[in-house]
């Protein structure tokens, strides 16, 4: 790999800073609202311990970020770049979240649009899990172009399986 899945990015709106375990509290103060999980596969995941465990995850993925928010500086949520397959020459980006207060913004079209901007230089490929009842995700990540390519049970780190649609980004084919 000759890029980094970490970098510190910005535009106009956000920052996407690597993510550290001294971000833990103030992510989670952000995280700790029920509704941001309402679709998520993972409905518990404002709780402290089960959110835990999700951080503990993207601190080990050594690809995640923390989303700030350029006028207010504050954390808006998570995001990252995680399961890089140099032989099929595809990354993953997910686990994303907002707070509640930059729904519907156009926060996460910019962020995806620089995470995008990013990574194509690298891969020709681009995934995403997005969970089975996550309609909201499925809606946002078909408007940047993603095709649904596949259902499958997703292990994320600590938790049992979760049926997740797989959505893709080929430009290849474009």
């Amino acid at each position: 790999m000759n890029f980094s899945i970490q970098p510190q990015l910005a535009n106009e709106r956000v920052t996407l800073l690597p993510l550290k375990e001294s971000d833990f509290e103030e992510l989670y103060a952000v995280a700790s609202d029920p509704k941001i999980w309402e679709q998520h596969p993972s409905k518990d995941r404002w709780k402290k311990d089960v959110f835990q465990n999700f951080f503990d995850g993207a601190i080990k993925s050594k690809g995640a970020f923390k989303i700030i928010d350029q006028a207010t500086g504050k954390i808006m949520g998570s995001t990252r770049f995680y399961d890089y397959d140099e032989n099929e020459n595809v990354i993953f980006i997910g686990y994303t979240f907002y707070g509640t207060a930059y729904w519907g913004t156009g926060t996460n079209l910019s962020v995806k649009t620089m995470m995008l901007d990013y990574i194509a230089q690298f891969v020709s490929k681009i995934k995403f899990h997005i969970g089975a009842e996550n309609i909201r995700s499925q809606i946002a990540i078909s408007r940047i172009g993603a095709i649904k390519i596949a259902e499958e049970q997703v292990t994320y780190f600590g938790e049992a399986p979760k049926l997740n649609f797989v959505y893709m980004i080929d430009q290849d084919l474009s």
